[in-house]
């Protein structure tokens, strides 16, 4: 079986350099914002471009956080995209302000900036663009709509660390990015953590006080605030993962890149990521749309291949958003998405062989 991610083999490889870090952090003493997270924050910040980075315990946390910091809550409205995990709402809610469900571009599947600007109200207060599958959103655009209007931004970079806008890492452009580790991401710990960036030193300061229960000096607390703190043995392990990102990222673009020839060479009816000429993608996954979707996906499932579905049933039609009163057919093109994106095996680890196998099996099923 091909899996869709192979985490083991990597760990194989990086084995005898994460022992060490371990080994490390046991001998220290220092579990909780030891000194390899405050080395993390440093280098993720540098990595992402930005001036701070603040760890906290998962990409939810920070994402939930953010809001916090910028006074979003009750009464409040918050664009968003459909066409994502369902963290990215479930925190706008827990929040107490309203997500505002918009509809993406139909070839990147990221919001749709003329969408955004027609969904604007006296009531909102930010913007979550979400750079999916690893390809940022239009922020020029995005970041156009919010300053016309006095919004904040807040970047969901959960799948796209390292991607690039115009130059500018993602993460880096809006008021803060926020990151995850979750382990199947491109840089993933070995359990939960995340990280939000910033350029803005109050803003950087309010989370960290916000982590830390509303207090920055123990048993002194000033706001109402939240437990969460990136472990420190998940920095360690984070720290030596970065030091092969690069490399890793190069490995995703090149292996695309053949999927990309070789599904063009075999003249299936798919249609390859479409990557925007002013972005660098990092490919936290490779996603085709096809006709037949799910009868695809039993087919590669019987030869062997895992296949993922991100994601099947967009958030506005969603059960837990039922309250919002949207129907099916009210944001139809990432309604379509969901009924034919398939992601494939992505990992940089990936052989040359195992793509050849991966499209033969599409191009099986298609004849």
């Amino acid at each position: 079986m091909i899996p869709i991610l192979d985490l083991k083999t990597q760990y194989e490889q990086l084995r005898d350099e994460i022992a060490v870090a371990l080994q490390g952090v046991l001998d220290s003493g220092a579990f909780v914002l030891g000194p390899d997270v405050k080395a993390l924050e440093r280098e993720v910040a540098d990595y992402c471009r930005c001036q701070h980075g603040v760890g906290v315990a998962s990409g939810t946390d920070a994402l939930r956080l953010s809001l916090a910091a910028l006074d979003i809550g009750q009464g409040d409205e918050v664009i968003t995209t459909p066409f994502t995990f369902v963290a990215t709402a479930n925190t706008i809610s827990h929040s107490g302000a309203r997500p505002v469900f918009v509809d993406i571009d139909a070839d990147t599947y990221n919001l749709n900036p003329a969408a955004v600007a027609a969904a604007v109200t006296s009531r909102t207060k930010a913007i979550v663009p979400v750079h999916l599958y690893g390809q940022p959103a239009d922020m020029d655009a995005i970041m156009a709509i919010a300053g016309q209007h006095g919004l904040a931004v807040i970047e969901d970079a959960a799948q796209a660390i390292g991607a690039e806008y115009k130059g500018r890492r993602a993460g880096s452009i809006g008021h803060v990015g926020c990151l995850s580790f979750y382990p199947t991401k491109n840089l993933g710990a070995y359990g939960d953590a995340g990280m939000v960036v910033t350029n803005d030193p109050v803003l950087s300061d309010k989370l960290d006080v916000l982590r830390r229960q509303g207090g920055k000096t123990k048993y002194f607390h000033e706001v109402l605030g939240f437990n969460s703190r990136l472990d420190t043995l998940q920095a360690a392990i984070l720290r030596v993962k970065l030091r092969h990102l690069e490399r890793w990222q190069e490995a995703r673009r090149e292996a695309a890149c053949r999927y990309d020839g070789l599904l063009a060479a075999a003249g299936a009816p798919v249609t390859t990521p479409y990557v925007r000429p002013d972005v660098r993608h990092v490919y936290h996954q490779y996603t085709i749309r096809v006709p037949q979707r799910d009868a695809l996906a039993e087919h590669l499932q019987q030869r062997g291949v895992s296949t993922m579905i991100y994601y099947p049933l967009p958030l506005h039609l969603q059960g837990l958003y039922r309250n919002l009163g949207m129907t099916e057919g009210a944001l139809p093109i990432a309604e379509a998405a969901g009924r034919e994106v398939l992601s494939l095996p992505m990992y940089p680890e990936l052989t040359e062989a195992q793509q050849e196998e991966i499209v033969a099996a599409v191009v099986e099923f298609y004849r």
